[in-house]
């Protein structure tokens, strides 16, 4: 029996065409589904336009839509793909795996690095790659798929800007691989025990603050002002420079209320906020969260919905952050 699988066309390159001031997304979703017929022959594909924009625009306030209109869906189709800009993905990617969680159906998350009107791209395979794994029996959750690769959700970061292989799987392995057609599993997927829980607040009120050599305490006390959360991203393993340590130390000690996480620049092997001195007294002062091992794209999506959705649990902000989910930490920080 085929799978009722419903795409969702947001915009980005995969939708765009040439205008006055450069490529724009203008192309709409059932023209999008009508350059892959072949999807026909093994599900029945239905398309919805939510937006179309370039994913250089994308917000929280769309991921709100996507979970609005896959919930209100939910229960008509098998599976869902999204087309999507692939400069904001992995932020996507992440978000959905925390407001979208034990999900049985498949949440799939695709895009291009050429217009799909074209007739040298990507865009036609990873879309119909899309819809191979989203019409599987054995699919679950919310996934990149991307040249040929199935990323979770939690773990993709786009690692090129140009070429057709421009997402990777970060310290994790791919989920599966699929050609012409056929999906190579590396990880079985068990299906949840859950019901699927949709989660629509986002809390985007936090700052990114990206630590520079001789970084300047300009500003700091703002942050600590204004935002409900500041992520560190920090040289290596995690520190706080001489350079801001002291008034780092007394605005945590006036405002003990705002979450502080710290993550870092390099892109594999995460955090350790132990290892060195700069680190390891700070974190013990000023009560850090730390990402280990999760990309930046998920420790910022994380802290948008823990901090909007802290009410509804019972546990600490600790706890829930630390609560693994669609593969996102794989270090275990109470052992």
């Amino acid at each position: 029996m085929k799978k009722n699988i419903l795409l969702i066309a947001t915009g980005g390159t995969i939708a765009s065409q040439k205008s006055e001031h450069g490529l724009a997304p203008l192309i709409q979703a059932k023209e999008i589904l009508s350059y892959i017929p072949d999807a026909s022959e093994f599900c029945i594909p239905d398309a919805v336009q939510l937006c179309n924009i370039d994913s250089t625009n994308m917000e929280p306030r769309h991921w709100k839509e996507m979970v609005r209109a896959i919930r209100d869906n939910y229960d008509n189709y098998d599976g869902f793909v999204l087309a999507h800009g692939t400069d904001t993905m992995a932020y996507t990617a992440a978000a959905l795996s925390y407001m979208i969680q034990n999900s049985r159906k498949p949440i799939v998350i695709t895009g291009s690095q050429k217009s799909i009107d074209l007739e040298i791209t990507d865009a036609k395979t990873n879309l119909l790659d899309s819809f191979y794994y989203a019409a599987d029996e054995n699919s679950q959750g919310v996934q990149i798929v991307f040249g040929g690769k199935v990323i979770a959700g939690t773990r993709a970061k786009k690692i090129r800007s140009k070429s057709y292989n421009a997402f990777d799987s970060i310290d994790f392995p791919f989920l599966a691989m699929i050609q012409d057609g056929r999906i190579m599993r590396y990880i079985p997927a068990l299906p949840f025990q859950e019901k699927v829980t949709f989660y629509e607040e986002m809390n985007n009120n936090i700052f990114l603050m990206k630590l520079i050599p001789g970084i300047s305490p300009k500003g700091l006390r703002f942050l600590f002002e204004q935002y409900d959360a500041i992520i560190v991203e920090s040289f290596g393993v995690g520190g706080i420079p001489a350079s801001i340590s002291d008034i780092f130390y007394e605005l945590h000690e006036t405002y003990p209320e705002k979450i502080i996480l710290m993550a870092t620049q390099v892109a594999h092997e995460g955090s350790d906020m132990t290892v060195y001195e700069v680190g390891n007294k700070i974190k013990k002062e000023c009560r850090f969260l730390e990402s280990y091992d999760m990309t930046l794209e998920a420790v910022i999506a994380k802290t948008m919905w823990m901090l909007a959705n802290k009410e509804c649990r019972k546990d600490t902000l600790e706890q829930i952050f630390y609560q693994k989910i669609n593969y996102d930490l794989i270090f275990d920080p109470h052992v």
